[in-house]
């Protein structure tokens, strides 16, 4: 039979469980607080309800504009409920930016995942080395999709090969994300990322980085791309007047969206 601790320290456990990653599931809560799911889950509502944390699919996240500074990257499953919000509004104005014919490149990413499967039904071409992505317009869109070659990176959620070339494509617009932006430009934590970016650049007119106001207070290791490069960047409306400016000086055309917009009179 298993006995459970007093419920402050199974808060408080679950609150700990949030600082180093900030997405757990009630599978990994079970080792951390030692309670039964049960347990667990009415521990979860109570925390949510209190706004400390917040529930989400499959677990726990941080409570929006929350976050915690690392220089790793997240995995995909865990960046995907950070922010939702805010991806959703971007994600809304990147996909007004596209017309239909248009040839695009969506790299991997959460926000890009959620602004591909905005033109899951139009008729556009996706080249994408997203596997989350591709599998999502296999079973729901009807566009025409092109996958990278390569092997499977799970944690990013990428497929990706050094030993091949790069692919033979070329697209009006380049969609991406960001772990991180700075004055020294477009920065990322996994290093795998620096050769496919710099890769997929090279073969659009246009970079548009899809990059909600946070990750302007993250902190990554590998420069991808200096500001200069990019030609367009979709944040949401709590950016700061110093970050907007910081874009705007190096030439990069701002777009920023409503996460709340007001309703319509």
């Amino acid at each position: 039979m298993r006995v459970e601790g007093a419920e402050p320290e199974r808060h408080r456990l679950i609150q700990e469980a949030l600082k180093e990653r900030p997405f757990a599931t009630v599978r990994d809560l079970l080792d951390v607080v030692g309670a039964s799911p049960a347990t667990i889950r009415r521990d979860i509502a109570k925390l949510h309800q209190a706004g400390v944390i917040r529930k989400v699919f499959g677990g726990i996240a941080l409570p929006e504009g929350a976050h915690v500074q690392r220089m790793h990257a997240r995995p995909f499953t865990e960046n995907r409920v950070m922010n939702v919000e805010a991806k959703t509004a971007i994600a809304m104005e990147a996909a007004k930016l596209c017309r239909d014919g248009d040839s695009l490149i969506i790299n991997g990413g959460t926000t890009s995942f959620i602004f591909a499967q905005m033109l899951a039904r139009r008729s556009v071409k996706i080249f994408t080395n997203s596997m989350p992505l591709a599998a999502w317009l296999w079973e729901n869109g009807v566009c025409h999709v092109t996958i990278a070659g390569g092997e499977l990176h799970r944690e990013p959620g990428v497929v990706f090969s050094s030993a091949m070339q790069d692919p033979d494509i070329f697209a009006s617009k380049f969609f991406l994300g960001a772990q991180a932006l700075g004055p020294e430009g477009m920065l990322e934590s996994h290093p795998l990322m620096v050769p496919i970016i710099t890769g997929l650049a090279k073969r659009a007119d246009e970079i548009i980085v899809l990059a909600d106001s946070s990750k302007f207070e993250m902190r990554a290791r590998y420069p991808v791309l200096p500001l200069t490069r990019i030609g367009t960047l979709i944040t949401d409306d709590r950016i700061s007047e110093a970050h907007h400016d910081m874009l705007t000086n190096e030439g990069v055309d701002v777009i920023v969206a409503s996460v709340n917009p007001p309703e319509a009179e």
